[in-house]
């Protein structure tokens, strides 16, 4: 808390510049705000996976735009989702090995990409480990295998070497079921932090005091969760749940809105159910409504849920209709009365968690592509705008600074095989206003640049830092 005022000083200093920019309101009308800034976070756009604690996959900064770019490659013999930058510029990034699949921190040098320190940890489900956001000090906060939610801070000695440390460890294995792992972690608006298992157990935790409420819902969870001011939203296989919590931290179900969850998992998906974590948004606050996609078959629908509405969705609509199916891994970009899906159907996962069950059908090839839906000016309702054909290897993100989606794109052959082998990856700019792309850089072919769909991180000095298969990108304007 003692450092929020000069972490929201950035954000609030891009936001001033977004909102105030006739050229940004013509290209891109009504997007935006940025979620309200965690208190407990780092800022928007770096502080989670998905930019915020809300998941709402937008930054407040300027990516490395349409020209010419240069890159790097940071090999850590890794997979890296989630990456967070602080306000010392810093880039911490939470990675799982491919050998072994541990989850391993690493501090990044933000010069050239280099790896500064790592920290390896106990091995979790889900891969490893994937979740976990930056707090308002620059320390990494995460829950490794053996239920410990963590802070990890970095700090250099005299001699100039850095190194990873936890500076704080709370026990929840008290809490969790026998088996069980967390794999999703969000902090609320009061100190506590909320966390959700694989097992369908919500929970939160005091770190000053240890002490730890939940409830069971009986339902798995396969992605993270999310938090705007006094309400946490979590997606499990079979509903999404809206959920405040009581005087001691207990969580209460506002609450619960099945969705079709479908066949089973399709091709293309880690779990049988919805793939996307929970998005809130809106264009008031930013937190007026909150949204998932479903499991339905051949076309999965987008699910729009006002907060304080109650389980009954104001929009239902079948997304990425452009191809005979259609289901995504990724959580949606959602800002104003605008939501972004992006397909995954049919990408070839290299591996899949313990105990993921076959697909329906058991292959498919991958198409990509993307749909904008907008909310109805009345709220009461939604309307495509448009689909897109752009084959997104990367979870897209949209930036409120520059008007541009910016992600990664796949060529050529994109079977299990291709993917890892002579599939062409290019770093790429879409219109958010049309869904065209605008610019395409090409950066390399195979496994050691597959994003594996997972999402880029801009730094405010526009560089853009992607997860692979292998370890971290590093893009920069020429």
């Amino acid at each position: 808390m003692r450092l929020r005022a000069l972490r929201a000083l950035p954000v609030l200093a891009a936001l001033s510049l977004v909102l105030g920019s006739p050229a940004f309101a013509d290209a891109v009308p009504g997007y935006g705000p940025l979620p309200p800034q965690n208190p407990a976070t780092a800022g928007n756009g770096t502080a989670t996976m998905h930019g915020d604690s809300a998941s709402s996959d937008t930054t407040p900064y300027a990516g490395p735009g349409t020209g010419a770019v240069n890159w790097s490659r940071t090999a850590l013999a890794s997979a890296c989702p989630t990456i967070v930058i602080g306000s010392d510029a810093k880039p911490v990034a939470l990675c799982t090995t491919i050998f072994g699949q541990t989850p391993t921190v690493h501090l990044l040098n933000p010069a050239d990409g280099s790896d500064l320190a790592s920290l390896a940890l106990p091995k979790g489900s889900l891969f490893g480990g994937v979740y976990a956001y930056l707090d308002n000090a620059n320390a990494l906060v995460v829950v490794d295998g053996n239920d410990n939610l963590l802070r990890i801070g970095h700090h250099q000695d005299g001699a100039g070497h850095w190194a990873l440390t936890v500076g704080q460890s709370t026990l929840l294995a008290g809490a969790i079921p026998a088996g069980d792992n967390i794999v999703g972690l969000s902090p609320g608006w009061d100190g506590r932090i909320w966390f959700a298992t694989g097992g369908g157990v919500i929970g939160t935790v005091d770190t000053g005091t240890g002490a730890v409420r939940t409830l069971s819902t009986g339902e798995g969870v396969g992605n993270s969760i999310s938090t705007v001011p006094g309400h946490t939203a979590v997606a499990t296989d079979h509903a999404l749940y809206l959920l405040a919590e009581a005087p001691d931290g207990t969580p209460v179900v506002e609450w619960r809105a099945a969705y079709d969850r479908g066949p089973g998992r399709k091709p293309g998906q880690l779990s049988w159910g919805t793939g996307a974590t929970p998005s809130f948004f809106g264009p008031g606050d930013g937190t007026e409504y909150v949204t998932i996609t479903d499991n339905a078959a051949p076309h999965e629908n987008l699910l729009v849920y006002r907060v304080a509405g109650g389980p009954a969705p104001v929009c239902t609509t079948p997304v990425l209709t452009q191809y005979p199916a259609s289901g995504t891994e990724d959580a949606v970009i959602a800002s104003g009365r605008s939501v972004f899906v992006t397909n995954t159907y049919g990408y070839p996962y290299p591996a899949l968690p313990a105990g993921a069950p076959a697909s329906t059908p058991s292959s498919a090839d991958f198409d990509g592509g993307l749909s904008r839906i907008d909310l109805d000016a009345d709220g009461a309702g939604c309307h495509p705008v448009w689909n897109s054909t752009v084959k997104s290897a990367a979870l897209p993100r949209l930036s409120l600074a520059d008007g541009l989606i910016h992600t990664l794109t796949v060529s050529g052959p994109t079977g299990a095989a291709g993917v890892q082998t002579f599939a062409s990856y290019s770093y790429a700019t879409l219109d958010p206003a049309t869904g065209a792309q605008r610019s395409s850089s090409w950066i390399g072919l195979g496994l050691l640049y597959n994003p594996l769909q997972m999402t880029g991180t801009t730094a405010p000095d526009g560089t853009l830092y992607q997860g692979t298969e292998t370890g971290v990108l590093r893009i920069t304007r020429r």
